[in-house]
């Protein structure tokens, strides 16, 4: 698959400002920080269509992307975030509700830092994903952090931990572009359902 163009569509701070997709639609799904952003500009090619933050919680809307083949829907990130517990709850509303729409996803990417063992709110996604059978793929940004044969171990250990088949986890650095073949090779596998 070639991204030849992405553009942000619109964002959606209630569950009314959901947008029905004309495409098949992807959502990146991940803690707060995870790269989330940062692997939207990867796809896109282009340094500044998502807005990226060393501050964790940046992203507090669904923030829909067309990338000509699917469109794309970046989720506000959950757990640690330095913001009030109310707006933490209205992210989670949000999440909540966006996610009652399973029937317009075509797939989840969750996404998690490779150096990082999966949290509890990270495992608490993937039964959540498997429990209301929304098809997904981990993905495991900041692989540039680790060397080769590290970030290899790491994702089969982090495969394990989750019960995934290494098939369902992916390496990718969004600063080397490092695994981003294998994530387009899923992206047309998945447009193609």
């Amino acid at each position: 698959m070639v991204i030849k163009e992405a553009n942000f569509i619109t964002s959606a701070a209630r569950a009314d400002q959901f947008l029905t997709p004309q495409k098949p639609m992807i959502a990146v799904c991940g803690k707060s920080n995870a790269g989330k952003s940062t692997l939207i500009n990867m796809l896109a090619g282009r340094k500044k269509l998502a807005k990226t933050s060393g501050d964790p919680g940046r992203t507090r809307l669904v923030n829909y992307f067309d990338f000509g083949a699917f469109w794309l829907a970046d989720l506000p990130g959950y757990g640690y975030a330095a913001v009030a517990k109310s707006e933490k709850e209205k992210w989670a509303k949000l999440l909540d509700d966006f996610f009652l729409n399973k029937e317009h996803l075509a797939h989840v990417f969750l996404l998690s830092d490779i150096r990082r063992d999966p949290s509890e709110d990270d495992m608490q996604m993937v039964a959540f994903l498997n429990y209301h059978i929304v098809p997904f793929t981990v993905i495991l940004t900041k692989s540039d952090k680790l060397s080769r044969m590290k970030a290899k171990e790491q994702t089969r250990r982090i495969a394990q931990k989750y019960g995934l088949g290494e098939g369902n986890v992916l390496a990718v650095s969004g600063m080397t572009g490092d695994g981003k073949e294998a994530l387009l090779a899923k992206i047309s596998q998945i447009v193609s359902l």
